[in-house]
């Protein structure tokens, strides 16, 4: 069962750059919502200008998730301006927010300015961790990012999301290997592992030896996905 989503009415949503927090955060905004919860999407990720939350405005609002993002004029720059709407997450009780924030320390940074804030709603952070991305392949490796998260943000990250994968060529033995990384990483800092990201369909459905699992569709394109046939080269 993944309880762990209605323990706190605002998540943290970070990891290292292509760890798949982005796809991380809209599934779990959209299974909030499919539960019945007011759910709104933060992205304050100022550190990746390619997978951003704010790509499926659309798509999100559609499933009656608001969307808080940089003004219209900025869409596609990537500067630190951060949305004034953030601060209806923290006033408005009855809204549950994520917020999908970037993974070095600008996107530390953010969540700094934000941390009394956070530590007022009792905001949980999550890490996501996908161990085929050079920084976070090992467990020495992984716990020395979420250090240096934890120490320019003033905040404790209080759960591990193991999102080791191949996009579209996943197969369950990656997602046993980031089991073993993460439990590693787990076992070592004292941080629990919440859940076990699966993509969706009936190989995944059930997995030796872990849980829970959280089935994900992949909605983010990879930039090179979006270039229409006759722009390819």
């Amino acid at each position: 069962m993944n309880n762990w989503m209605y323990e706190s009415r605002i998540t943290v949503v970070t990891g290292h750059l292509g760890s798949g927090k982005t796809e991380f955060a809209l599934n779990l905004a959209l299974k909030l919502s499919s539960a019945g919860f007011s759910a709104a999407l933060a992205d304050l990720d100022v550190v990746n200008p390619y997978f951003r939350s704010r790509e499926q405005k659309e798509f999100l609002e559609a499933h009656k998730i608001r969307l808080i993002s940089s003004p219209d004029a900025c869409v596609d720059a990537d500067v630190p301006s951060m949305p004034p709407d953030v601060r209806i997450l923290f006033d408005n009780p009855r809204l549950w927010g994520i917020l999908d924030i970037g993974g070095d320390a600008s996107g530390s940074r953010v969540l700094a300015r934000y941390r009394e804030n956070l530590r007022s709603c009792e905001a949980k952070m999550l890490f996501v961790i996908n161990g085929n991305r050079p920084m976070t392949c090992t467990p020495s490796g992984i716990i020395d990012f979420i250090k240096g998260i934890e120490e320019t943000s003033g905040l404790a990250v209080e759960g591990l999301v193991n999102n080791t994968h191949f996009f579209e060529r996943t197969e369950p033995d990656d997602i046993m290997r980031g089991a073993e990384l993460a439990g590693e990483v787990s076992r070592l800092s004292g941080v629990p592992v919440i859940c076990h990201m699966v993509p969706e369909g009936a190989a995944f459905q059930s997995l030796p030896d872990i849980a829970p699992l959280f089935p994900v569709h992949l909605y983010m394109k990879k930039p090179w996905d979006k270039i229409p046939a006759e722009q390819e080269f």
